[in-house]
């Protein structure tokens, strides 16, 4: 009777025993080629999570704020001389069907200082305007501190700082007074920021009777802002310029404040673009850290090799405990890649008082990524050492 005689085979939980055993011989150097690994991860888990959770927070944002805001602004006529928009700007535009509020703020000129102490040119970068009482609810603004232009306050010398203006000129509480050229004026209010017309922020406001009383105001918008139904946005900036200047709408500038935002959304994306591409760079550096280790252990354990052989070993299972050793090293890293990548985003989100957003398909991705780079870079190793032939390893003992 005879018996075929087939190579013994390890099951896939050998397998993985005995790559273990071969890490854990070698740790130091394990933790060192892991960590290459991990950085490249942990960069492009980073990179990705912040991205989302800024952009989640920037949508956010533009929720709260609306993005049915357009303002149109006085350009310049063919000639290149400033053009002056009507003085019924606001009522014209309050004609338009889905508009459900305008309003309109104009530059005056009123040179701002913090006493009249101050020299005259030391305006501190602070300007002057003459806005609507409505202006603050037409932008959504609000109030930091004291109060808003009342209709009486509108035709006093009373002011409202924008958020920057107010820290330009050292007041942090209403009831000062600063000098809008000759005239003392009394600041009853100070704003938080407006994120959708930041320009306001840097601006004294006074009410339009009173910049016409005491500042020479001719009564000319400089810009009005309007707010209409979401859906209706594009119809009303394509008539706004129309029907503010009939006939010389081309001198009319009309935007769209939330498109600010948005842009700064697709910034942000070819900003996480060239970040992963780093990640990239340092994950490539990883597997190259991967694949030298490997090579490093297979020439060191050439006796190894060459016992398991002449016991009985096959090649293939050479090939497979070394390219599982690849791979528990690519995972280790991956790992630890993946976890460092979510806590660095759960920590600086926190920090920003952003939502913390991880994507799901980041975490999936850099593992399988690390899976694809120990599958790599253990190949070759593996490869040369199922090809060590058992006498010549043994004849190195």
């Amino acid at each position: 009777m005879t018996h075929d005689l087939r190579p013994a085979r390890l099951s896939p939980r050998d397998i993985l025993r005995v790559g273990a055993v071969g890490l854990r011989a070698r740790r130091a150097r394990v933790v060192l080629s892991a960590l290459g690994i991990a950085l490249g991860i942990a960069t492009m888990v980073a990179v990705v999570g912040l991205s989302e959770s800024s952009r989640a927070d920037l949508m956010a944002r533009l929720d709260r704020l609306g993005t049915n805001l357009l303002t149109a602004e006085a350009g310049k006529d063919p000639t290149g001389r400033p053009v002056k928009l009507p003085k019924n700007a606001v009522a014209m535009v309050e004609r338009i069907g889905p508009v459900q509020r305008a309003t309109a703020s104009a530059d005056i000129d009123a040179r701002i200082r913090r006493s009249d102490v101050v020299p005259e040119e030391r305006t501190a970068g602070v300007t002057a305007q003459a806005v609507r009482g409505d202006l603050l609810a037409a932008l959504g603004g609000e109030v930091a501190a004291g109060g808003w232009l009342t209709p009486a306050g509108e035709r006093l010398p009373t002011t409202v700082l924008g958020a920057v203006a107010a820290r330009r000129l050292g007041i942090t509480a209403p009831g000062e007074t600063i000098m809008m050229n000759d005239t003392r004026v009394a600041v009853v209010g100070i704003l938080e920021p407006i994120e959708l017309v930041p320009g306001l922020d840097r601006v004294a406001m006074v009410g339009f009777p009173a910049a016409e009383r005491y500042f020479g105001f001719d009564g000319h918008p400089t810009t009005v802002f309007e707010r209409s139904t979401d859906d209706s946005v594009m119809d009303v900036r394509a008539v706004l310029a129309r029907s503010i200047s009939p006939g010389d709408e081309a001198a009319i500038k009309v935007s769209r404040p939330s498109d600010a935002l948005a842009a700064k959304a697709a910034t942000d994306e070819g900003l996480t673009t060239l970040m992963l591409g780093l990640g990239a760079v340092a994950l490539l550096v990883g597997g190259v850290g991967v694949a030298n280790t490997m090579v490093v252990s297979v020439l060191e354990r050439r006796q190894e090799i060459g016992l398991r052989r002449s016991l009985g070993a096959t090649r293939g299972a050479i090939r497979n405990q070394f390219l599982t050793e690849s791979l528990l090293l690519s995972a280790l890293g991956g790992a630890t890649g993946a976890l460092l990548g979510a806590a660095a985003t759960y920590g600086f989100a926190r920090v920003q008082g952003w939502t913390a957003v991880v994507p799901p398909w980041a975490l999936a991705g850099g593992l399988g990524a690390t899976l694809l780079i120990g599958v790599t870079a253990g190949l070759y190793p593996a490869i040369r050492a199922s090809r060590v032939h058992p006498t010549v390893a043994l004849n190195a003992i």
